[in-house]
C-alpha cells in the first residue's frame, strides 16, 4: 500500500536543516494554530489568511470588478436608447461578475489543504501503520509530517497538500481542496473583460455616429476617460486571468503543480490520466456544477484535515525511518 507521506525530500526541508530545532518549538510543546491562519476544528470551517499584501490585493479586485459594472452600468447601458441590447448585455455582464467574485470568495475563504502543524509525534507516525525501512519527513518550519507533494507556504505558514502557488489576488495558496474555484475565477474574470471590451468598442463606435452629449448621462470628456480606463483594465485582466486559466488546466491536465514543476518533481509519483485528474479537480463527472463555484467537491477522498493530533513529544529529527527508536 503506498505511503502517505512524502518519499522526497523537499527543498523547504533542505533549508536551514541545522536550524531545525530553533524554528520549531522545544520537543516537550505542543504547536499552536497559527495566528496568521483563522480556522476551527471543524473540516468545512472558514479559512482566512491574515496577511496585509493578500488582503490589499483582494480588495483591489472586488474594487475593479465594482468599477467595471459601474462604467457598464451608468455609462454605456442605461444611457443606451436600445432596451433590449441593455436589458441582455447587463443581465450578462451581471451574472459573470457576480460567478467571478463569488469564486474569488470561495477560492479566498476554503482550506486550500493544510497539514495539521505539529503532529509530528511519534504517536502520530505510529497511528499511520507504516512499513518497516520507510521514511517520513518532518517540516522543521510548521513541525508536521509531510504528506505526498506537499510543501510549505512561508504565507500560509502551513505545509499545503499539491500546492500550485500562492496567489496574493486571492489572499490564498491554490492547492488541493480550491483549485477549482480558482480556475473558475480565472475564467470568469477572462469573460467579464472580454464582455466589457467588446461594450466600450460598440459604444466609443455608437458615439462617433451620434451626439457624444447623448450618448452618456457623463460629459463628454468624462465619458472618454472612464471608458478608456475600464478598457485598459479589461485587456489588462482578460490577457493575465487568459494565462492564468490555460495554466492552471494545463496543471490538472497533466497532474503536475507549479511548484512541482519549478522544483523539478516530475515522475516521482503516479500520475492519473487528463480527464480523471479534471474530474478529481472539479468534483464529479463533466457537469453544469463544473461551472458553479456553489458546488462542492464531493468525489474527492479528503483526509481530515482538522482531526485532533496524537498528542506526545515532537520528534526533533527531520529524516524519520520507521521503525521508530
Amino acid at each position: 500500500m503506498k505511503s502517505p507521506v512524502h518519499r522526497c525530500r523537499d527543498v523547504e526541508h533542505g533549508r536551514g536543516q541545522g536550524r531545525a530545532t530553533a524554528n520549531c518549538l522545544q520537543a516537550e510543546q505542543r504547536i499552536p494554530i497559527s495566528k496568521d491562519v483563522i480556522t476551527s476544528s471543524a473540516a468545512s470551517a472558514m479559512w482566512f489568511i491574515r496577511d496585509v499584501c493578500g488582503i490589499v490585493c483582494a480588495v483591489i479586485t472586488w474594487l475593479l470588478v465594482l468599477y467595471a459594472d459601474f462604467v457598464v452600468l451608468f455609462v454605456m447601458l442605461l444611457p443606451s436608447k436600445n432596451l433590449t441590447y441593455s436589458i441582455v448585455n447587463g443581465t450578462l455582464f451581471n451574472i459573470l461578475a457576480f460567478l467571478a467574485l463569488a469564486s474569488h470568495l470561495r477560492a479566498m475563504c476554503t482550506d486550500p489543504g493544510a497539514v495539521p502543524k505539529g503532529n509530528a509525534t511519534k504517536e502520530y507516525i505510529e497511528s499511520l501503520q507504516l512499513k518497516p525501512g520507510q521514511v517520513v519527513y518532518k517540516c522543521p518550519k510548521c513541525c508536521s509530517i509531510k504528506p505526498d507533494r506537499a510543501h510549505h507556504c512561508s504565507v500560509c505558514k502551513r505545509c499545503i497538500r499539491k500546492m500550485d502557488h500562492h496567489c496574493p489576488w486571492v489572499n490564498n495558496c491554490v492547492g488541493e481542496n480550491n483549485q477549482k474555484y480558482f480556475v473558475l475565477f480565472t475564467m470568469y474574470i477572462a469573460l467579464v473583460s472580454l464582455h466589457s471590451l467588446l461594450m466600450v468598442v460598440f459604444h466609443f463606435l455608437y458615439c462617433f455616429e451620434d451626439d457624444w452629449t447623448k450618448c452618456s448621462s457623463f460629459s463628454p470628456p468624462a465619458t472618454v476617460i472612464l471608458l478608456i480606463l475600464l478598457c485598459f483594465e479589461g485587456l489588462l485582466f482578460l490577457i493575465f486571468t487568459s494565462v492564468m486559466f490555460g495554466t492552471q488546466v494545463h496543471s490538472i491536465c497533466t497532474d503536475e503543480t507549479g511548484i512541482e514543476r519549478l522544483k523539478g518533481e516530475t515522475g516521482k509519483w503516479g500520475k492519473v490520466p487528463c480527464w480523471e485528474a479534471m474530474q478529481t479537480a472539479f468534483g464529479g463527472p463533466l457537469s453544469l456544477s463544473w461551472c458553479s463555484p456553489f458546488a462542492e467537491l464531493s468525489c474527492k477522498n479528503r483526509p481530515a484535515e482538522h482531526d485532533p493530533v496524537p498528542q506526545g513529544k515532537i520528534i526533533e529529527e527531520d529524516v524519520i525511518e520507521i521503525p521508530l527508536n
